[in-house]
């Protein structure tokens, strides 16, 4: 009998349970919450505030579970924490979950960063693949960084060039442009680049430092030890002082 009575209570609440229904109006709410996590998280992952972005995402990804957006978000989070795999199975699931152009250029973006420069140029070219995307600029960079990597110089800087196009002040795109004709062995013209780009952006220790090796390889040590002196006078960072002065210790005699 006690069996009876506590079958029968089940099924009551399984009965109730059942007419419990989800309205249009607590879906909305449900969506609209997880909207406003996801943007304070991303909004705390710009000004690098991780604990409390990991805190907002994840809030939002329980609340609605799989949103791509959300999922990449992650992934972006999980790589300023220097968790390379944890951020990889986030753009995957994220890529799973219906992720566009925008993840696929996240992705290649890590994958860049890993090395994978093969599959880097392939999630890279599926971003290009969507006309839409917005950031296309930032796609060729990546593109551009793939080829890098394969040693395909002239493709890498027809990616550079390309990024240009979209995007004539993206100075990314003109450092990775003067790398590149560096790599190639093009000195002069890896030299006239990165001499522009000083002009543009005086603080930039990567623009300095790339000037410098490509200067130290024509032996011009004086102008090497002249740009290091000028960057160690201006540049606002201790950190980057520290390290031009270190760079003009390391020169070798004219």
């Amino acid at each position: 009998m006690k069996y009876y009575y506590r079958l029968v209570a089940l099924t009551s609440l399984l009965t109730l349970a059942a007419c419990v229904t989800t309205t249009p109006q607590d879906t909305a709410h449900r969506d609209k919450l997880a909207s406003l996590h996801y943007q304070i998280g991303v909004d705390a992952l710009g000004k690098g505030l991780l604990p409390k972005a990991f805190d907002e995402l994840m809030e939002s990804d329980s609340i609605r579970p799989d949103q791509p957006e959300v999922l990449d978000a992650l992934a972006y989070a999980w790589l300023m924490r220097g968790d390379m795999a944890k951020s990889e199975s986030y753009y995957l699931k994220a890529l799973r979950q219906g992720g566009g152009a925008a993840t696929q250029n996240n992705y290649a973006s890590l994958l860049n960063r890993l090395n994978r420069y093969e599959e880097a140029e392939k999630a890279a070219r599926t971003a290009l693949n969507d006309p839409r995307y917005s950031n296309q600029d930032l796609a060729f960079i990546n593109l551009g960084n793939a080829m890098a990597g394969q040693k395909n110089y002239p493709a890498a800087i027809d990616a550079f060039r390309q990024a240009l196009q979209f995007n004539p002040a993206n100075n990314l795109a003109n450092l990775r442009l003067a790398d590149t004709y560096a790599a190639a062995g093009d000195l002069l013209q890896a030299q006239a680049l990165y001499e522009a780009l000083i002009q543009s952006q005086p603080q930039s220790r990567d623009t300095v430092a790339g000037l410098v090796q490509v200067l130290l390889a024509q032996h011009k040590i004086d102008d090497a030890q002249r740009y290091l002196n000028h960057f160690s006078k201006q540049s606002e960072s201790v950190a980057d002082r520290a390290w031009s002065i270190e760079q003009i210790n390391r020169l070798p005699t004219p």
